[in-house]
């Protein structure tokens, strides 16, 4: 008689599977694809978790009473000495638009990416949502009038300065009034408060006049050798 043979079940193992995360999905973007379309990944990714903390403090700090008020803050803030620059794009019928702004921050070196905060409602943040490109003028310290006539308003201060350029470069560039001129393509944008954050990957850099930067703080502005 032959004895029935038994075998013991071997233990199967099944493989482990997740769900992609954004730093997932983000990592093989970057790892995939061109340096721009990492910027847009990379920035997307930082977006999103900026949101979700920024909602975490809201919720944990909504018991807190707010007395931070808007000339407060701008009291506050101009406190806080930066360069200037005037951003410029050109609009969809090839009209140059720019604006003076001291909201500028760099973002990543690799990418080299940065970033401008502009007013919403303003020509020169539809010019350059429309253009999809920009250029950041920076002022050296004899600008002190561009940057006071592009801060105006004034609608001929493209015919009361200096620049060059075209639409498939970038924006206007104030040759005479700028120690350095970068010109960026946008990657992404978020809205905030009356505000738009413009991120921007610096697809040429350029030197212009050798001067020191123009500065801006307690509400006026003030030459780099001055300081």
């Amino acid at each position: 008689m032959t004895e029935p043979t038994t075998r013991t079940p071997q233990p199967t193992t099944e493989p482990t599977t997740r769900d992609a995360g954004p730093a997932d999905r983000a990592t093989t973007a970057v790892a995939a694809t061109d340096p721009a379309t990492a910027v847009v990944a990379a920035a997307t990714e930082l977006t999103e978790r900026a949101l979700e903390v920024a909602a975490e403090l809201t919720e944990r700090a909504s018991d807190l009473p707010a007395d931070a008020t808007p000339s407060s803050f701008r009291t506050m803030m101009s406190g806080f000495p930066t360069g200037v620059c005037v951003v410029t794009a050109f609009d969809g019928t090839g009209a140059p638009r720019g604006m003076t702004c001291s909201s500028v921050c760099s973002v990543s070196l690799e990418p080299p990416t940065l970033l401008v905060c502009l007013r919403r409602g303003s020509p020169t943040l539809d010019a350059v949502l429309e253009a999809g490109r920009f250029t950041v003028n920076l002022l050296h310290e004899g600008a002190q009038d561009t940057a006071e006539l592009f801060a105006s308003g004034n609608p001929d201060r493209f015919l009361m300065t200096s620049w060059e350029g075209e639409p498939r470069t970038g924006g206007p560039q104030l040759v005479k009034d700028a120690h350095t001129v970068a010109d960026c393509d946008v990657v992404l944008t978020q809205r905030m408060g009356d505000h738009v954050t413009v991120f921007g990957a610096a697809r040429r850099i350029s030197t212009g006049q050798a001067q020191p930067p123009l500065l801006y703080g307690l509400r006026q502005f003030r030459a780099w050798s001055a300081v």
